[in-house]
């Protein structure tokens, strides 16, 4: 196995190259017809299944693929039975590997707060688009090792998405930028100052000094600005976000005449209409909002209230997976889809018989049924006026006050970010900039192409960087400045909702770093102090210099919030014309979507490894960005999965692979912004093609008028979604939520009572405890967090591309994708599959050395000394939940990572079997905690790792000796099915079937998929 020069981790590309493409083609008109007819499959997971192609049977024939080209050449029987020998031989040895080994000390002096192997927790907060989310950071002797949601924190909840689960590996990252670089040598922060020094008495009134800075809405920066413009009258101070709330803010100015902040309570919503937004993942108080959208969903919930939501979106998102009506449609019909709707709200429109309108007319129905009780809400991909049609349905319909709240902005709505990086650019190439400094953006690589920031930088006369990464920007600039990482620095940020958090370091800076509170301060007449010296300054003259302050302090690191900093609510009152016309594209050809990606979002996580190798939500690619087509828009233009094409539009021009994606709206092409990156680590640097070289000013979100050129090449991309194939048995059921309330025993079977077989197997009484897991199919939208989450707190390793695409990942929980009716409007549902901790386990009577063991509280446990790797178990698992390490995934030879494990989990050496053990080491902390106080374990005192992480709260585990506990309710639901219950092993991991609820206006052709087999 070849490993990439300096990278930590084993990243292979070796057959990922371009290529000759495929020259079959599907026969596409008899998949539809098959569907049509219903005697294939109702649940699939990709077009190769569903096609059953050659490729994907031959994965299926063969359980382990990956190996058999290990098997098959020259393999004869003595061979086997001789390696078979061996491997019994070996079973009375601890292991087949051996550790490395390592080096441990005492304390001379134990710090009085630390004990050892036992966590510390602290408050702070995460920045991501200028939101904070207020997290509890688990740290081993001042060590971050795990991150939570905080459960006091409104943009939190509790809970945490990818981004924040995987930040502790962003903060150990061996590629950050170390030191400080001038002109390509090593400098000192001492020669910076130096230099600061003598810029401050050149910079006069500031005349030519221009500030770019990333979003990040803090109270105390806003305040530095000001003190920094004191100074330089004419400074020009610049934020900018590439995935910036621009449109929204135009939304409201066309709406109102002015800049309003729109918060929405999504549990008070029987109707929700989502105009292309994805607001349980990708928008300011995505967690929030989930949380409470599933909780008029989840198992405990009112089936009576059940709501109902409708998207309609270009490209399959999450949260049009879990809609009970999605409409596919170009990004640009999005604004003639809003004003039919409002038209038909206000009586001013007449329905149409058929196509979307008839959606629409259905839509604006249920609306109109549910005034008060309904909410519109508008993507921050679309125009203004989207946002401002938004606006006006949500009044009309009256819910302003009820499910739409409006205050006062937040400091990231005031003023247009795109605006400002324009009005740099234009500085930038009239020569007006004389020195530039720069902080947590990356305009070279993410600012609109036509501005051309490669070239219109340098003619700045003084550059200077600071950031995580010497990146595509830093390498541009003559100082680069490290940048202390959010769990090294002081600071304070605001949530969605206003609500101030103060952001506390939990370990001192790794590297020779500064915050960007510290760079600012180098320009001032104080350039000394510190980021805590500059917080608590602030706070002290908001809050008043008495004795009362430190009381205030101490509060709000503890909580991790500034209590009653919510924003003010406001009742903003609409003009009485919105907008002139329509503003969405209008030419024809193929139109591009551009979207962030769900896992690298606009790039600034290209380095993690984590986010790299968690196959993405829908298409379950991995370490790559592809090019997302519908299916009539690949047959009409002969594309297959994988085939290199060439997009051009405005004279520009990307090659990327083409991916078909179920769902997506017709002549849409979607790109993934964040790949394509030429610096910033080695992680992420060289993989995918760049979207944002097609991405301009005049349309940041979409443009029509693209035109495709196949190149006759094929790129091999890393996708999970056929891996671990249960080959079409009973997975996932479903139905509707009116069959639910009507006859709830149709969703009982007599198979999913425990089946008893003849069995050598003991009969476990669990007489203490009797662990088990339910995971709510309707409360899961696939967002991955729990797939993170598991990796950060179990020490699973990365084992790049090339091992991902032999079916050898690693993860001990996945989440499996399922289509349902045509490919044009497939049902969309997601099923997380960790290890199901059988009652009659199949593994653990094949194992030769009694590795894999039955504990006296049900759980299915590894013992890693004995493992020896037969893999016996693996062949046996119906489940196809357990991991193999076939080589040494686990990195110990990069120094900055050994502070990232979990010293209460084992990191494990090549050739063990791994898999989930529902976080044993949780379970045994929670059991020592209540014996030291001497009082019985309580209902939810343990979480795993994915249920803590869930914003939906999907995923219940418990005791189920204890009747009054919630899994032990969940258990007795109607909803309740064990997978492959016939088969025995009565798994103590168990799922509730998913409900939708249809209008029955709507017929099923938009609700594909009732029906309760899988």
């Amino acid at each position: 196995m070849k490993q990439q020069k300096g990278s930590p981790f084993p990243i292979l590309r070796d057959d990922c190259v371009a290529r000759p493409a495929d020259s079959t083609a599907w026969d596409w008109s008899a998949l539809r017809a098959r569907l049509a007819r219903g005697d294939g499959r109702e649940f699939w997971r990709s077009l190769e299944e569903l096609a059953e192609t050659e490729e994907f049977t031959r994965w299926v024939e063969d359980e382990f693929p990956s190996r058999a080209d290990d098997w098959r050449k020259g393999a004869n029987r003595r061979e086997i039975l001789r390696l078979m020998g061996a491997a019994f031989a070996m079973a009375g040895l601890t292991a087949c590997t051996r550790q490395p080994e390592e080096r441990i000390l005492p304390y001379v002096q134990q710090p009085e707060q630390i004990i050892p192997g036992r966590p510390l927790y602290f408050a702070t907060a995460m920045v991501m688009r200028g939101e904070a989310v207020g997290l509890l950071v688990e740290s081993h002797e001042g060590r971050p090792t795990k991150i939570e949601g905080n459960p006091r924190h409104p943009g939190s909840l509790g809970h945490t998405g990818v981004w924040h689960q995987a930040a502790t590996l962003s903060l150990y990252d061996p590629d950050r930028l170390r030191s400080v670089i001038y002109r390509n040598r090593p400098s000192s922060w001492s020669s910076f100052l130096s230099m600061a020094a003598n810029l401050r008495a050149e910079l006069g009134d500031g005349r030519g000094f221009h500030v770019l800075i990333g979003v990040r809405n803090s109270p105390t920066l806003s305040a530095q600005r000001q003190e920094l413009q004191a100074l330089y009258p004419a400074m020009r101070w610049h934020e900018y976000d590439p995935l910036g709330r621009d449109n929204v803010l135009e939304g409201a100015r066309l709406a109102f005449g002015e800049p309003v902040h729109t918060l929405y309570r999504v549990d008070q919503a029987d109707v929700i209409l989502s105009l292309d937004a994805d607001f349980l993942m990708s928008m300011p108080g995505s967690l929030a909002y989930a949380r409470q959208f599933f909780s008029r969903r989840r198992g405990e919930a009112d089936r009576r209230r059940m709501n109902r939501l409708y998207v309609v979106e270009p490209t399959p998102s999450v949260t049009g997976a879990v809609a009970d009506h999605r409409l596919p449609l170009k990004a640009s019909q999005v604004e003639t889809f809003a004003r039919q709707v409002l038209a038909l709200v206000t009586g001013q429109g007449s329905p149409a018989a058929g196509g979307w309108e008839r959606f629409a007319a259905a839509v604006a129905q249920d609306l109109g049924a549910h005034r008060g009780a309904s909410l519109v809400v508008a993507g921050d991909q679309q125009p203004a006026a989207v946002h401002a049609l938004a606006h006006r349905l949500n009044a009309a319909l009256g819910n302003v006050g009820k499910t739409v709240i409006y205050t006062d902005p937040v400091e990231f709505d005031a003023r247009s970010g795109r605006e400002q990086l324009g009005e740099l650019a234009s500085a930038l190439a009239a020569g007006q900039v004389q020195t530039l400094l720069i902080i947590g953006a990356n305009p070279v690589y993410d600012a609109p192409a036509d501005w051309d920031f490669s070239r219109r930088i340098l003619r700045a006369r003084r550059r200077i960087f600071a950031g995580l990464h010497d990146d595509e920007t830093g390498q541009l600039c003559e100082w680069r400045l490290p940048l202390a990482h959010f769990l090294e620095s002081w600071s304070d940020a605001t949530a969605y909702d206003g609500t101030v958090s103060i952001v506390q370091p939990l370990i001192a800076p790794l590297y020779d770093s500064r915050t960007v509170h510290e760079i600012l301060s180098m320009f001032t007449d104080r350039p000394d102090r510190s980021s805590y010296e500059i917080v608590r300054s602030f706070w002290r003259q908001q809050t008043g210099a008495g004795e009362g302050f430190e009381s205030f302090w101490s509060r709000a690191l503890h909580d991790g919030l500034i209590r009653d900093t919510q924003l003010a609510v406001r009742t903003p009152l609409l003009r009485a014309s919105t907008e002139g016309g329509q503003t969405g594209a209008t030419a024809g050809g193929l139109e591009l979507v551009f979207r962030p990606d769900p896992n690298v979002w606009d790039g600034c996580f290209a380095n993690n490894a984590w986010l790299q190798e968690t196959p993405k939500p829908l298409t379950k690619i991995t370490w790559d960005n592809a090019i997302y087509v519908s299916p009539k828009t690949a047959e009409r233009l002969g594309l297959r999965n994988e085939e290199v094409i060439e997009v051009r539009v405005g004279g520009r021009s990307v090659r990327g692979p083409a991916w078909i994606v179920p769902g997506q709206a017709d002549d849409v092409l979607t790109l993934s912004l964040g790949y394509g990156r030429r610096a910033g680590g080695r992680i992420g640097s060289g993989i995918g093609y760049n979207a944002y070289l097609l991405r301009t000013s005049a349309a940041p979100d979409f443009c029509a008028g693209a035109e495709i050129r196949k190149t006759g090449e094929r790129y091999a991309l890393a996708t999970t979604q056929n891996h671990h194939s249960m080959e079409g048995r009973d997975i996932v059921r479903t139905g509707s939520n009116e069959e639910f309330l009507r006859n709830p025993a149709l969703f009982r079977r007599e198979k999913d009572e425990h089946v008893r077989r003849l069995t050598f197997l003991p009969e476990w009484k669990n007489e203490e405890h009797k662990w088990g897991l339910v995971i709510d199919q309707n409360a899961c939208f696939g967002c991955n967090a729990c797939i993170v989450a598991c990796v950060a707190e179990n020490n699973i390793p990365v084992v790049g591309k090339d091992q991902v695409r032999r079916g050898r990942e690693m993860h001990w929980i996945r989440v499996d994708t399922y289509y349902s009716g045509s490919l044009e409007q497939p049902a969309i549902y997601f099923q997380p599959v960790p290890c199901m901790q059988c009652e009659q386990a199949p593994c653990e009577p094949v194992c030769p050395v009694a590795a894999t063991v039955h504990s006296s509280e049900g759980l299915n446990q590894m013992v890693y000394n004995r493992c020896v790797g037969t893999r016996y178990c693996s062949n046996n698992c119906p489940y196809k939940v357990r991991r193999f390490n076939f080589y040494l995934y686990a990195d110990w030879n990069t120094p900055e990572l050994e502070p990232l494990r979990n010293p209460e989990v084992t990191v494990r050496s090549r050739g063990v079997m791994e898999k989930c053990t529902y976080c044993i080491q949780r379970i045994e902390r929670a059991r020592i905690d209540a014996a030291l106080e001497g009082r019985p374990l309580r209902d939810g005192e343990v979480q795993p790792a994915c249920q803590q992480a869930c914003p939906a709260e999907a995923i219940v585990f418990g005791d189920l000796n204890d009747p009054r506990s919630r899994i032990a309710k969940l258990k007795h639901s109607p909803l309740n099915y064990p997978l492959l219950a016939e088969l025995g092993t009565n798994p103590r991991t168990t799922y509730l079937a998913r409900l939708r609820n249809p209008n029955p206006g709507l017929g099923q052709e938009a609700a594909a998929g009732e029906g309760r087999d899988g």
